[in-house]
């Protein structure tokens, strides 16, 4: 197996201990005991306001060093398509000619995709095919940064699509092995597409029944680590499910087995598979997979496996501490992407449709100081022990916290336990300045056929409207460095 190597531009940045392990390393964790928790106490969030020091971490003041990877050209564009996705009413628009019946339009059609193509799909998206993502990984690894790849497939419905999809995952990461060592940090799987939605809904009322009721036998059930805690919403599931029929089962037998398929060749690969999150109807099925394979698949201190987990959700940290405790028992590594969450509005909508209050906190400052404090937890814990974390976070706020907590905690910067991640063309700054520190940085990359995709970047503006017109920080920031090359030009 190959080691993860350093970019060399981050080689010149560190102050700390550099080294960097194989994820088949069975070097043992820096400590095997780690106090235990009280579950009858919720935590409070213990990433701290950074002291000065701390705070010149990350640097956003020298806007030419942060954007000196960065062409003009791409600039340009970067700048123009978040002004433009900060105005609603435009992203309403576009939103609603993508919905239309103009759509079935053929010519009308294919003028909107080569439009799209050449505006939001190529500021977001990574190519249109693994050959073009592979390119602009590698123009990620000369700046600095790394790529999570993400073959852009989305829902399947039967089984011949789920087995098209696993080969398209299987594609990626073969494919990432071409690329240069440390380049490509994660490759992503979404457990619905390659497992039939149908199923997910199923097991997951299943899983949800035997938490309302410990007697409900599953009899398909495999060793896994827990999915709900009690705070966890239930709503879904409002009767007794029918057992599984003898298709159902072996359909999530397949589903299983193609996950296990993936995990197997990344490990083959020594590149970790991360499972991303989805809504909280299937979630729970998406938990109780993604557990299984990691406790087959995680061994030594690092994992293969991480699974994703979604802050803005009131019951987040309580489902962490306790999935982290009980894995910590059988003594299997955890790795951990935390994200504030992508489906708000959607989520909200159906609580309230089925008479229940919203599973979203209730304020963006609950959501933050959830995030933060698993954040806290996470790096307190990997700091001393074993597992991973992906802080996939665009809130400058936090990510100067998170450094902060990583200085203080004493963790080597370029850590193969610690990684920093944002969407491909979104808080670019916030990036550029966690890499110039020597944190290693990932963007999230989608790619795949413009239509294929576009799903993704719907939801994106959908659900990320907040988000979109958040980006002011690196709207300003870009208008100063445009500023700062115009005047040398003429100069």
């Amino acid at each position: 197996m190959a080691t993860r190597v350093i970019p060399p531009r981050i080689l010149k940045t560190l102050r700390y201990n550099t080294i960097s392990r194989p994820l088949n390393s069975a070097h043992p964790s820096l400590s095997a005991t780690v106090a235990p928790i009280n579950f009858a106490e919720k935590p409070e969030p213990t990433l701290q306001k950074p002291s000065t020091t701390d705070s010149s971490l990350l640097n956003f003041n020298d806007v030419q060093k942060l954007f000196s990877f960065v062409p003009t050209t791409r600039l340009l564009r970067s700048s123009a398509i978040l002004h433009a996705t900060a105005v609603e009413p435009m992203v309403d628009f576009g939103m609603f000619v993508m919905k239309s019946k103009l759509m079935e339009v053929e010519a009308f059609k294919d003028l909107i995709l080569t439009a799209t193509k050449h505006t939001f799909y190529e500021h977001f998206c990574a190519g249109e095919d693994i050959d073009t993502a592979g390119r602009t990984v590698r123009l990620l690894n000369d700046a600095g940064l790394r790529g999570m790849l993400v073959y852009a497939v989305e829902d399947a419905t039967d089984n011949e699509g789920c087995d098209s999809n696993l080969q398209g995952f299987l594609d990626t990461i073969e494919s990432s092995r071409s690329l240069p060592l440390s380049s490509v940090s994660f490759n992503i799987v979404k457990i619905t597409a390659i497992c039939p939605l149908r199923i997910l809904q199923r097991v997951s009322d299943l899983l949800r029944w035997q938490q309302k009721d410990p007697s409900f036998n599953l009899p398909w059930k495999q060793n896994s680590l827990p999915i709900f805690a009690d705070s966890s919403p239930l709503y879904h599931t409002r009767k007794r499910p029918e057992p599984l029929t003898a298709e159902e089962e072996r359909d999530l037998q397949l589903g299983h087995e193609r996950l296990l398929k993936l995990c197997q060749r990344s490990v083959e690969a020594n590149t970790p598979l991360l499972v991303d999150a989805e809504y909280t109807s299937v979630q729970p099925a998406i938990d109780y997979l993604t557990y299984s394979a990691a406790i087959l698949h995680n061994k030594d201190d690092t994992p293969i496996v991480y699974g994703t987990l979604q802050t803005y959700l009131k019951d987040a940290k309580e489902r962490l501490l306790l999935t982290t405790k009980a894995a910590e028992k059988m003594g299997v590594p955890m790795g951990f992407k935390l994200v504030r969450g992508a489906y708000m509005s959607s989520e909200t909508k159906i609580a309230t449709s089925l008479g229940y209050a919203s599973p979203i906190h209730n304020t963006i400052q609950d959501t933050h100081a959830c995030f933060n404090g698993c954040a806290s937890f996470m790096l307190e814990k990997i700091a001393n022990g074993s597992g991973g974390v992906v802080l996939a976070t665009h809130n400058v706020e936090s990510g100067k916290l998170a450094a902060a907590k990583a200085h203080e905690l004493g963790m080597g910067k370029v850590n193969h336990k610690l990684e920093f991640a944002q969407l491909h063309g979104m808080a670019e700054a916030l990036s550029f300045g966690l890499s110039n520190a020597g944190f290693q940085v990932s963007k999230y990359m989608p790619f795949g056929p413009v239509e294929m995709v576009m799903p993704y970047l719907l939801r994106r503006a959908e659900e990320n409207r907040g988000l979109l017109s958040a980006s002011k920080f690196d709207r300003q920031l870009m208008r100063k460095e445009l500023k700062r090359r115009l005047t040398a030009a003429v100069i």
